[in-house]
């Protein structure tokens, strides 16, 4: 059973690394490139702000998605995996909003802040909080036990 779980982390990971390989295929993102170019004097691309949320939201669901394998299939606990996805919800919901400002205001609140922003909001990153913090959590409860 071992084997299976950590085969099946791995998928979730290669699930990830794949989210982030097509994103320029599978989701509307002018901003892909506007960012990539790392010039903050090219022009403002112009873009459609209902295909730009839907977007964004179908690829924080996959992220989700694929994080949560990773967290269940790692500490094989259903509730831990219930609070990584409230957590990692939490984050979007706090900074998607910021970001869908960031571009209202055509990033004039700051290049960088808008580019961590755009990073919290496309990318899994609070993944790479909650592993270690739910690690940590398992360690502490075996010292207990």
């Amino acid at each position: 059973m071992k084997i299976l779980s950590w085969f099946l982390v791995i998928i979730g990971v290669f699930g990830l690394i794949g989210v982030r390989a097509l994103e320029d295929r599978i989701f509307y993102d002018p901003f892909l490139n506007y960012f990539h170019e790392a010039n903050k004097n090219i022009p403002f691309p112009d873009f459609e702000w209902g295909k730009l949320i839907i977007g964004h939201l179908f690829r924080f669901i996959l992220n989700l998605f694929f994080s949560c394998v990773i967290i269940h299939f790692i500490f094989k606990n259903k509730e831990w995996t219930i609070q990584g996805a409230f957590l990692i919800t939490i984050i979007f919901l706090i900074t998607f909003p910021i970001y869908l400002y960031c571009i209202s205001d055509r990033f004039e609140i700051g290049y960088l802040f808008s580019f961590y922003m755009r990073r919290f909001v496309i990318q899994p990153l609070i993944l790479l909080l909650i592993i270690p913090l739910f690690y940590y959590r398992k360690q502490i409860g075996k010292e207990v036990k």
